[in-house]
């Protein structure tokens, strides 16, 4: 689905829309053009450091770690809650190690974790992502 294709939709189901787009499409599937799209030109991503690169490079960054880190990285949005210009997005993330993941060395093990992302929006294009991993979940699943 593309924006285009919910035109004349309220402004909160077309940011739902996106945020959904920005799961499935970018990280599940690794299309990075994507983000061209849905990523405004000083778009941040809170998860990169700061001094990093913003709008959809520092997006690509972000996303071309985690698809390099987790093999098969599937992420799957399963709720989503939405108020003028921001969307909560309670989401999971699968997949197998192959890099390092907060901290811990490549394990090979398969993992599934839980996720909450906030992310605020103009005009519908991303200005603002944070995402709160349930971090103590996955690195039980990761070390021994």
């Amino acid at each position: 689905m593309t924006t285009a294709d919910i035109t004349g939709a309220p402004t909160t189901e077309i940011n739902k829309a996106v945020a959904r787009r920005f799961y499935e499409e970018v990280i599940t599937q690794g299309k990075l053009e994507v983000l061209d799209e849905i990523i405004a030109e000083d778009g941040r991503d809170t998860a990169v450091p700061a001094g990093g690169t913003f709008g959809p490079a520092g997006f690509v960054e972000h996303i071309t770690w985690l698809r390099g880190a987790v093999e098969g990285v599937t992420a799957t949005v399963t709720d989503t809650v939405a108020e003028d210009d921001r969307v909560v997005v309670y989401w999971t993330i699968e997949g197998v190690q192959r890099g390092v993941v907060f901290g811990a060395p490549p394990s090979g093990r398969r993992f599934t974790g839980v996720s909450i992302s906030t992310i605020r929006f103009r005009d519908g294009r991303i200005v603002e992502y944070a995402v709160l991993p349930d971090r103590l979940g996955i690195l039980s699943q990761l070390t021994p």
